[in-house]
């Protein structure tokens, strides 16, 4: 190598340093002083994707177990007029979804479109999160059959189930060959009061296969109190009843 090439190369490598110095000491010290966290955009702290799982609030859907739609089906309830409901199982007892979009499309006999409700609700952790849609508008077509999806990616979070503390029994079934009538009682064993709680009943052949539903909701359930809830249809049932649920929806809230 020349005097020349060994001064351009001399030259060159100051240059480099320099810059590593000027950049890369501040940005090592950057990387390895500030404390991780769950939103600096670097998978560390044993999260298991960037700013998911670990230790975060957020988490990562891979490490989960799947959830999955148990089953759809819809309801006349008159002439033109539907009810559809949707059993979503979610097995992760402190993984919920705080706000999960969703569409109910309703199909006659040619699989063509008669009706579509959209909608929002949240998912229980650990639980069956019952979605129900009333009064679904069908100009008086039939349908033969309906299609429930999530229209949006669900985000999950570390959450606490608030439901768990909410238990109905006394199930009264009236009336099921006139004009059915549904009664029960809601009680909430917490210690706290429950804000908002929602119910809904499905009614089932002695086959398994849901026939009826409908909705409910209180304003709240008093701390070891209890309060009668009702549900109503304006026409007979179809066919002998062989199960009844009522499902206790209430929002999740994050978990500490």
């Amino acid at each position: 190598m020349s005097w020349a090439s060994k001064r351009r190369a001399t030259y060159l490598g100051g240059v480099i340093s320099f810059f590593f110095i000027i950049i890369g000491f501040p940005l090592a010290y950057w990387y390895f002083s500030i404390p991780a966290t769950c939103g600096d955009g670097i998978q560390n702290q044993g999260e298991t994707a960037i700013d998911r799982g670990g230790s975060c609030p957020l988490l990562d859907e891979r490490a989960l177990q799947p959830h999955a739609t148990l089953w759809t089906r819809s309801f006349r309830v008159r002439d033109g007029s539907y009810n559809a409901a949707a059993y979503i199982q979610n097995p992760n007892r402190e993984a919920g979804v705080r706000a999960a979009y969703y569409r109910f499309g309703l199909y006659d006999t040619q699989n063509i479109i008669v009706a579509e409700r959209y909608g929002s609700t949240f998912i229980m952790p650990g639980s069956i999160t019952p979605i129900f849609e009333g009064d679904i508008d069908t100009g008086n077509r039939i349908v033969a059959h309906v299609y429930f999806e999530f229209t949006e990616t669900l985000v999950w979070e570390r959450m606490k189930n608030m439901a768990l503390p909410v238990a109905v029994n006394n199930k009264e079934l009236l009336n099921a060959d006139t004009v059915p009538r549904l009664k029960a009682t809601a009680l909430n064993s917490a210690v706290s009061d429950v804000v908002s709680p929602s119910f809904v009943a499905v009614v089932f052949d002695p086959a398994g296969n849901a026939f009826a539903a409908s909705a409910t909701r209180l304003d709240r359930l008093p701390a070891g109190g209890s309060s009668p809830i009702v549900f109503t249809w304006p026409d007979p049932f179809p066919v002998q009843v062989g199960r009844i649920d009522i499902l206790p929806l209430v929002s999740p809230t994050s978990a500490k």
